[in-house]
């Protein structure tokens, strides 16, 4: 057995005789078979498996059924009763356990607790292990239980599934079209799936195309959606755009383009460890959303927006539990790109009182605490447009691999804003055919344009493109010139907001823009 895996720490408790555990996983079936593999050859001593669920009842290791033992508390008495080494493992009891709308049953609990009693102090070696998609303990069982993690599958698991996919279908209609590359890119893209939504979106690829190629990691990740969805604290988004849509801010993708491929075997080898992020401060409006949006798109990755407005329920200690399931769910989705936008907003209760009894600070812990000690490929973007609100110990290194500061764009980056621009909004309107697109023109409206953000020259285009289709005639560079000098910038309108974040990101920060721009 490969240290740490489940198998090895099963085979460990059973050993020293731990009464209960609890094992939280969806894949009833992979648990069973590693619970019966680790019971049946890796103790000195086999132990047979009893299997309860509610349809059924008690299930023996011949097959046969127990009668009058699908109610759970008869279930566990006749477990209670049974004084012969064993390993009970019970699959539905989760929903007598209580939760936010039910109470736990008091009588069942109380049970539980006898055989926790009567099992560690018996002379047979007995254990109930109790298998949940969700973690329900109530406080009387916090000292009994034993939480064993079970991981979903890896990537030599996956790569396995893959493979029989592969050669059942070999010969067939269906043809793989992939190399090592290919098929590490599929593996990784399906890490985060049971065994069954592994099996499923491979399937699906393979009929889909008629070939499995690796195009068709966008629909292995078209089930990794489903899964993020149902956690309702972080969203899926998808994104069509580039790093190359991006004007300017040369540094900040340079340095995002050598962390491209981190996630693939050949990093691993090379002694690369998995980069944590990157906090993009910066003038509103300057393009941080926008990078965000595109990391994911130039990498191949999915793109998660983690809402944190949606992380502080009602519920006391719900807000705790939403975080560390969000985390859960971004590191289920690895590798991918966590994006948390304004999130000087998002833990604004953190610094001074908050008046909500801690739950801020409580939350924000959490999260730091993983930034901190994360090792799955998660990277995170997180912006801001007013740093000071955010506690010092967010800024320090550790938590992100870098602060890149985001200033207004400079003659040079505003020429490559107004060419992405223009060719984005005007240059596709078949009325427009014979607008001047050209350098010249660039040049002409970058100078005319000092001082406005990445946003306003987007807004000035569109505002033009408006005034064209009112008076259904194709839009001239008079209309973008126009548009410009009737609008006062956020430059001018807040200089000392805007002139208060450069100075405080001179010594704090690096530039994202490259010293040439």
């Amino acid at each position: 057995m490969v240290p740490g895996t489940f198998a090895e720490e099963l085979g460990v408790l059973l050993k020293a005789r731990f009464p209960l555990l609890y094992v939280e996983s969806f894949e009833e079936s992979r648990v069973l078979a590693q619970v019966r593999a680790v019971a049946g050859q890796g103790l000195p001593a086999a132990r047979p498996v009893y299997v309860w669920s509610v349809t059924e009842g008690i299930r023996t290791p011949t097959g046969d059924v127990v009668e009058e033992t699908s109610d759970p508390r008869r279930a566990l008495d006749w477990a209670l009763d049974h004084q012969h080494p064993a390993v009970f493992v019970f699959c539905d009891l989760h929903a007598h356990l209580g939760s936010d709308v039910r109470s736990a049953d008091a009588a069942l609990i109380r049970r539980l607790r006898d055989i926790a009693s009567s099992f560690a102090r018996g002379q047979q070696a007995r254990t109930l292990i109790v298998v949940a998609p969700v973690l329900r303990i109530p406080p009387e069982l916090e000292k009994d239980l034993y939480i064993v993690d079970f991981a979903l599958p890896g990537v030599v698991e996956i790569r396995r599934i893959l493979d029989n996919i592969i050669g059942l279908n070999s010969g067939g209609r269906i043809s793989p079209d992939l190399d090592e590359d290919g098929k590490e890119r599929l593996v990784k893209a399906a890490l985060g799936l049971t065994e069954h939504e592994v099996e499923s979106a491979f399937a699906r690829a393979m009929v889909a195309g008629g070939v499995l190629q690796e195009s068709d990691v966008e629909l292995v990740l078209a089930e990794k959606r489903q899964v993020v969805r149902k956690t309702g604290v972080l969203e899926f988004l998808t994104s069509d755009l580039d790093l190359d849509d991006v004007g300017g801010l040369e540094n900040l993708k340079a340095w995002l383009g050598r962390r491209n491929n981190s996630w693939m075997e050949e990093a691993t080898r090379y002694g690369v460890p998995a980069p944590k992020g990157a906090l993009i401060t910066g003038v509103p409006g300057c393009g941080k959303s926008l990078t965000a949006k595109a990391i994911a798109s130039a990498w191949g990755l999915p793109l998660l927006r983690m809402d944190v407005g949606r992380v502080f329920a009602g519920l006391v200690g719900s807000s705790e539990q939403n975080m560390r399931s969000a985390i859960r769910s971004a590191e289920a989705a690895a590798p991918c790109v966590l994006w948390i936008d304004e999130i000087e907003k998002a833990f604004a209760g953190v610094v001074g009182s908050s008046g909500d009894s801690g739950t801020s600070s409580r939350v924000f812990g959490t999260f730091l605490t993983w930034m901190q000690e994360k090792r799955s490929h998660v990277f995170v973007i997180a912006t801001a447009n007013n740093v000071a609100s955010l506690p010092p110990e967010f800024l320090r290194k550790g938590r992100f691999d870098e602060i890149f500061f985001v200033d207004l764009p400079t003659q040079v980056e505003r020429v490559a804003i107004w060419r992405i621009q223009i060719g984005r909004y005007v240059m596709k309107a078949p009325a427009n055919t014979d607008f001047p697109n050209y350098p010249a023109l660039w040049e002409e409206l970058a100078t005319l344009s000092e001082g406005y953000s990445g946003a306003e020259i987007e807004q000035a285009v569109i505002a033009a493109l408006y005034q064209g289709f009112a008076d259904r005639r194709p839009i001239t560079p008079d209309d973008l010139k126009r548009e410009i000098t009737d609008s006062v910038p956020l430059s001018v309108t807040q200089a000392e907001q805007v002139q208060a974040l450069r100075t405080w990101a001179e010594s704090r920060t690096v530039s994202a823009s490259t010293a040439d721009a």
